[in-house]
């Protein structure tokens, strides 16, 4: 198979979908593989690595577009590269199609095989392409939020982990999966008095075995969070409906509640956001204001830290890629219901639920014979 590794164009997103070892990995099983010029660099991978790899370097992101049987991304194609995708091509990347209905019907046009990284899921209900991100995007809402509750950004002013004689910062976490467990794990070791929520009793019960004595753990009701954001100096919405929006938990008259310079974070911003004032932001402007708080909701995160979020994302990535590449996507997918689950778009039909009620559209369920001819 042909891959084709574009250079990521989304703001300030230093990522890259395969490095010089996964370029090894599948040209070592006869793959060809094509690598846009300083594709790699912000991640630290320079172009004579690639080629050292097996990998030939192409100039632009047209031509990588043209000659690929199967793109491989981290961030979900932004309008510039629309119409680069062609019909039949496999394109492996984060597409949160959900939060975002002019992508989902560019790619219903374009006739390509869409594979998202966070829907495919294993028996036991994870998602194994969306962790390691997950776990960088928690880690990091605690370090992006202490950062921002400073007072020349605007925050509060209030360090997270106190100092003796002044009590530490208060932070609430909405969602106890993979993104909630490390932002309190984060949080706890600023020293921070930590409120994890979560609306599975199961997983509090969990929780509150593992983290520490300083993280408090509650059930997630309406009636418990007006109470807790009051008083909160740092609020991470970290919930997550695998491919659909996120459930709305904080609505902007909410806000009114909340002291002056208290900072959000809004890690499901990429799909819809579970904050209701939060809308995306990049890198290089990361905050806004809304009646007195602080909003940070870079929908990117883990971009800020590629060499790490790479290395993260591709020990689980490259598996499946050689997958996809050794057999063609039908037969991987045929064989494999975890890849299938990662199905969300194909020649013009939506296979995933949770797109097909976002935008109101046709359901067209996956059915084995089915791999063979779509």
């Amino acid at each position: 198979m042909i891959i084709g590794v574009p250079k990521e164009i989304k703001n300030n997103e230093n990522r890259v979908a395969l490095t010089p070892a996964g370029v090894a990995e599948m040209t070592g099983r006869g793959h060809e593989v094509y690598v846009q010029h300083n594709a790699g660099t912000g991640s630290g991978f320079s172009d004579d690595e690639y080629i050292a790899a097996g990998a030939a370097i192409l100039d632009s992101i047209e031509e990588v577009y043209a000659i690929a049987e199967m793109i491989m991304k981290v961030k979900e194609p932004i309008k510039q590269e629309y119409s680069l995708i062609k019909k039949d091509q496999l394109v492996f990347t984060y597409f949160h199609f959900a939060s975002s209905e002019p992508l989902t019907m560019a790619m219903i046009e374009s006739g390509a095989v869409c594979l998202a990284y966070e829907t495919v899921e294993k028996k036991d209900g994870s998602l194994p392409l969306l962790i390691p991100m997950s776990e960088v995007a928690g880690r990091m809402s605690v370090q992006e939020g202490a950062k921002s509750l400073e007072k020349p950004l605007k925050g509060r002013g209030v360090l997270l982990g106190g100092v003796p004689g002044v009590p530490p910062g208060k932070v609430l976490i909405l969602g106890g999966g993979v993104v909630g467990t490390q932002a309190a794990k984060m949080a706890a070791g600023l020293g921070a008095q930590v409120t994890i929520m979560d609306i599975s009793l199961p997983r509090l019960r969990q929780l509150a075995d593992i983290l520490p004595a300083n993280v408090t753990t509650m059930m997630s009701n309406t009636y418990n969070i007006r109470t807790m954001i009051k008083d909160a100096d740092l609020i991470i919405g970290a919930v997550l409906i695998p491919g659909a929006k996120a459930p709305l938990l904080i609505t902007r008259e909410m806000l009114k509640e909340m002291r002056p310079g208290t900072v959000l974070v809004d890690v499901a911003v990429d799909q819809g956001g579970c904050i209701e004032t939060c809308t995306p932001t990049t890198h290089e402007n990361p905050t806004f204001i809304i009646d007195d708080i602080v909003h940070y909701c870079v929908a990117n995160m883990p971009g800020a830290v590629p060499y790490t979020s790479t290395l993260a994302l591709t020990n689980a990535t490259l598996p499946y890629a050689l997958q996809l590449a050794d057999k063609g996507w039908q037969t991987a997918c045929r064989e494999n219901k975890e890849l299938e689950k990662g199905l969300n778009i194909a020649n013009g039909k939506v296979l995933y639920k949770g797109v097909a009620e976002a935008w109101s559209l046709p359901l067209n369920e996956v059915l084995e014979e089915e791999l063979s001819v779509l």
